[in-house]
């Protein structure tokens, strides 16, 4: 069980009680329209089983990393299934809510299998413009689709899946919201307090901590608009700005800048040597969503990754492992790769760790009146190297609450460049998800 989970559950439990009150009790059942109209709880989920073929690369950097003490051959295979349970049950001013995420997974590294509390809180709400929460909750602020550097307290997207749901962190936040005539027409804030002690939110940053953040929120002549901010010690301060608007009814621009001071970046050259430095860094991006007429959706942003690595920091970095690999071969000696493993931890191995980003997908619903099925494209292309990524998929929904898609990923780039040096080639998985 995640780190954390064990320390949630007396809170969940006094939610819960909070929440069902002394009317908890046995009584004659009565019909009532009310009741019918809406019930006071949830559950649902999904199932889902993923298989994934590789097309491993045997000469890239990480492939050295991973697994230079074997010999993993030219392909690779691997199963994943996933149970994703969520409910909510509310009554009077309360509600809690709670989603769960268990995964199995069947890899060269064995099986495995982790259960995890992505959020756990309670709500409650006094009055139609405040609204409480305490526990464990996924804020999921910012307006970009593929990259948010201005989600100060959530856990990074996953640029190739980025709709999929993310562990929370332990919080007590406030949400104050009030409407206005005039231009400016709706003006909340969101101040949030995040606890970092052994085993609550420890991998967040610095223990023995408690953050404050906060967002306000800004609705001006129909533009969308936050100010965030993050401080307290387990991070260094952080501020930021975002917004969105429609230019039309199927045309929306979208942008993110994010200020982190005395960010410490870790780097390495070719020779093994560390280096560190500390500077302000600024983070910012730019998207643009258009729906066509014929129901087609485009996508695209430009990230610029103030904390990332430069083209010769990261060939530094693939020096260091082929330097490493090429002594564990000589001697026996790993001591380098271990190294280099350490910085993959540290920033080298994050998803896209480099500077400048662009995103682009494009997505038909039903073409060519093929009912239920619609096709995608996605790449993701590194601006320093020129290497990228392609990912074709067609998505299939045509049985009730059953939903498959198909995707393969194709890595593209040179010798030292990010996506040449990934331990894959290419990348095909199937996933067949079922909600209830």
């Amino acid at each position: 069980m995640a780190r954390g989970t064990l320390a949630m559950l007396p809170i969940l439990a006094l939610a819960l009680l909070l929440v069902m009150g002394p009317d908890c009790r046995a009584e004659d059942y009565r019909f009532d329209d009310a009741e019918m109209e809406k019930k006071p709880y949830h559950v649902g989920g999904y199932a889902e089983f993923r298989p994934l073929f590789f097309g491993l690369d045997r000469d890239a950097a990480q492939y050295l990393l991973k697994f230079y003490n074997r010999d993993e051959g030219d392909t690779a295979t691997e199963y994943n299934g996933k149970l994703q349970l969520e409910g909510s049950l509310e009554k009077g001013v309360g509600r809690l809510f709670v989603r769960t995420n268990s995964d199995y997974r069947n890899s060269y590294q064995g099986a495995s299998f982790r259960t995890t509390i992505y959020d756990g809180y309670l709500s409650l709400k006094p009055s139609s413009s405040l609204t409480l929460d305490i526990g464990k909750k996924s804020l999921r602020w910012g307006k970009g689709y593929a990259w948010n550097p201005v989600a100060f307290l959530d856990r990074p997207k996953d640029p190739d899946d980025p709709e999929l749901n993310l562990e929370g962190f332990i919080i007590a936040s406030a949400d104050y919201i009030k409407s206005f005539t005039g231009p400016v027409q709706t003006v909340s804030f969101t101040p949030v307090l995040l606890p970092v002690y052994d085993r609550v939110n420890d991998d967040f940053g610095t223990l023995r901590h408690v953050n404050a953040g906060g967002r306000l929120y800004l609705l001006i002549h129909d533009t969308d608009i936050d100010l965030v901010f993050l401080a307290g010690g387990s991070r260094t301060n952080r501020y930021g700005v975002d917004f969105s608007r429609n230019i039309t009814s199927n045309f929306e621009v979208h942008g993110e800048f994010a200020y982190i001071e005395e960010f410490r970046k870790r780097t390495v050259d070719a020779a093994g040597s560390t280096t560190e430095r500390e500077y302000d860094a600024k983070s910012w991006l730019l998207g643009v969503r258009y729906l066509s007429e014929a129901e087609t959706t485009c996508i695209a942003e430009y990230y610029r990754n103030g904390t990332g690595f430069s083209k010769s920091e990261m060939r530094g970095f693939f020096s260091t492992i082929n330097e490493g690999f090429a002594a564990f071969r000589a001697g026996g000696d790993d001591s380098l790769l271990r190294k280099a493993a350490s910085l993959a931890e540290g920033g080298y191995g994050r998803m896209n760790p480099m500077k400048d980003y662009l995103y682009a997908r494009v997505s038909q619903k039903e073409p060519f009146d093929l009912l239920y099925f619609t096709p995608a494209l996605t790449s993701i292309i590194n601006l320093d190297d020129g290497s990228f990524s392609l990912s074709p998929e067609l998505l299939y929904t045509g049985v009730t609450n059953l939903e498959l898609r198909l995707k393969a990923n194709v890595l593209v780039g040179e010798a030292g460049s990010e996506y040449g040096e990934k331990q894959n080639d290419y990348r095909v998985e199937l996933r067949a998800r079922y909600y209830f």
